[in-house]
């Protein structure tokens, strides 16, 4: 079992505290040298007061990184994380006059500066377009103040809540992560068992879920006023630098290939010999053959199909697992799902997973691995540049899983590998059209004004999944009121459209790579270590793409329709 070794960060909390005092220090020392002067500054002198930002933004990022992370290990250290929030919100306030002085300045003076400084230009230029949105001074250090106790507070609210929930299966409590694993057992009683466990356990707490999303969509509602933003979604595109059209194209051609869902579940059904298929038959396993991974034996592979990729690769991935990058299985009270938190340039990622020996659990450490390797490689870029936009964030790690899909599938029998097929569509199908079912969902209900009752949601929650199945799936009732134990919804609305971004984007590159494109690696590395510092049309233009080209989403679909007809493969034979 690993655990995290947070000593990357701070070796203590009173380390942790001893470096909160410094940081308020320079931050104060920092405004006192810059606001209100930067349009007097030469480039020369502009450059130093950026870098000064950027290490002040490192050192606050990596204050939270262990504050977050300290709670995510035990989620009743909620009031651990809010502290150095609150504490940190202050720091900022003093670094708040930067951005928005920056974006005051005189256009030529902006452009001055853009120029003599390559390193930051790209970060500069989003500034400069963002301005539209942003308040006055004034503004902005009230909407700073009260951010702790915005839908921050109700998404920490949310983490808490879910974490605290066990849902009864047998005889026994199980976390949120057993009982959704059992959605794969090979019995059917035992899944749907688990299904009925899921939303029993969720049933009691419906009122206190829906209340927290509504406080979601109502803050939302308000940022859209209050910052002149066209359409509920718009500061999600600005902040993954794309455009509406590109989007709205994206989720055009997804929405319209349904039936691929639909196609194979139908053959689902008929191997599985069923009447009829319902939601927790959606996993069922096709074989049984390695139902059973244990983490050990998925570290040994994983790091295998990321070596043979990239000796690089391999090697940041062994050093997650040397150094105390990774928290490996579900404890009590620990956060539930599985995340790569970048943490700041100067420290390294840290990864959680909660491993319970299932097969999709491999795709889920490659997957987490793949975040890790991206944000190790993206570091040389400083803190302004190396977060990516959610756009291609998920590159590297859906990149990821397929190269461990396509090591896994050489090696095995007929069966086995019919079921590999079988559980990686299904995985496509979670990544690519169901995220975009909840993409749907969530215009459906951020379109909505009124407070929406926990019955309406689950409503809306059933239309727009049953178009993704069509007839060859019966969503039972069970299944209404599961979009909410989503976290997505909460944390970061209209974040689940780059995940069928970033998918359609990997299946295009990975059958570019299958097809010995030259130089593919080192594209691919070089892709990857530019973080954010260029536009997502840039990076993705190093290999040969136009993603405002609405031929490029159906590059994506048609190597997944190549699965399918793969997949077949391995039924007839």
């Amino acid at each position: 079992m690993k655990r995290w070794d947070l000593s990357a960060l701070f070796e203590s909390v009173e380390a942790l505290d001893e470096a909160l005092k410094v940081c308020a220090r320079e931050s104060v020392a920092f405004k006192e040298s810059y606001a209100g002067r930067l349009s007097t500054l030469e480039s020369s002198a502009f450059e130093k007061a950026i870098g000064e930002y950027e290490n002040l933004s490192d050192a606050i990022g990596r204050i939270m990184s262990y504050a977050f992370l300290v709670f995510a290990e035990d989620t009743q250290k909620g009031d651990f994380y809010a502290k150095y929030e609150l504490k940190c919100n202050e720091i900022s306030e003093h670094l708040l006059f930067f951005e928005i002085e920056f974006g005051d300045l005189e256009s030529l003076k902006r452009q001055e500066f853009i120029q003599a400084i390559p390193r930051y230009a790209y970060y500069l230029q989003k500034i400069e377009e963002n301005k539209k949105h942003t308040l006055s001074l004034p503004e902005e250090r009230i909407m700073l103040k009260l951010d702790p106790v915005g839908s921050n507070a109700f998404s920490r609210l949310f983490d808490e809540h879910l974490s605290s929930l066990s849902f009864k299966f047998q005889g026994k409590e199980l976390s949120e992560e057993e009982i959704l694993a059992l959605l794969h057992h090979p019995k059917r009683s035992k899944r749907e068992k688990a299904a009925r466990s899921l939303t029993k356990g969720l049933a009691p707490h419906q009122g206190v879920l829906a209340y927290i999303l509504n406080v979601v969509r109502k803050e939302n509602a308000i940022l859209c006023d209050i910052r002149g933003y066209a359409t509920p979604e718009e500061s999600r595109h600005i902040d993954n630098q794309i455009s509406q059209k590109s989007v709205d194209s994206m989720l055009e051609v997804v929405n319209a290939e349904m039936g691929i869902v639909e196609e194979f579940y139908d053959l689902k059904r008929e191997i599985l010999g069923y009447e009829e298929l319902y939601d927790y038959d959606r996993y069922a396993p096709l074989g049984r053959s390695k139902e059973k991974i244990d983490f050990e034996s998925a570290q040994k592979i994983v790091l295998q199909a990321l070596g043979e990729f990239s000796p690089r690769f391999g090697e940041i991935a062994q050093r997650a697992f040397d150094e105390g990058w990774i928290d490996s299985h579900p404890r009590p009270r620990k956060r539930g799902g599985a995340f790569s938190h970048g943490t700041v340039p100067s420290a390294h990622p840290y990864v959680l997973l909660n491993h319970t020996d299932g097969r999709r659990d491999i795709f889920t450490m490659a997957h987490e691995l793949g975040h890790a390797i991206h944000q190790e490689l993206s570091k040389g870029v400083g803190c302004l540049n190396a977060d990516t936009p959610l756009t291609t964030a998920e590159t590297a790690s859906v990149f990821a899983e397929m190269l461990l899909f396509d090591k896994m599938k050489r090696s095995l029998k007929p069966k086995e590998k019919r079921t590999l097929y079988a559980g990686k569509l299904e995985d496509i199908f979670a990544t690519l059209f169901r995220q975009s079912v909840f993409t749907n969902f969530e215009r459906l209900i951020h379109g909505i004004k009124e407070e929406i009752k926990a019955e309406e949601f689950n409503h809306l929650w059933m239309e727009e999944n049953q178009k993704m199945f069509g007839k060859s799936v019966t969503l039972t009732q069970n299944y209404a009121s599961w979009w909410s134990y989503i976290p997505h919804f909460v944390h970061t609305p209209f974040y689940c459209y780059a995940y069928s971004y970033g998918q359609l984007l990997v299946l295009a590159l990975f059958g570019l790579y299958k097809r010995g494109l030259p130089q593919f690696e080192d594209r691919y590395e070089e892709f990857l270590s530019l973080g954010g510092s260029k536009r997502p049309a840039e990076l993705v233009g190093i290999f040969g793409f136009d993603i405002e080209d609405s031929e490029f989403w159906n590059i994506g679909i048609a190597e997944v329709r190549s699965l399918l007809e793969e997949f077949k493969e391995t039924v007839r034979s």
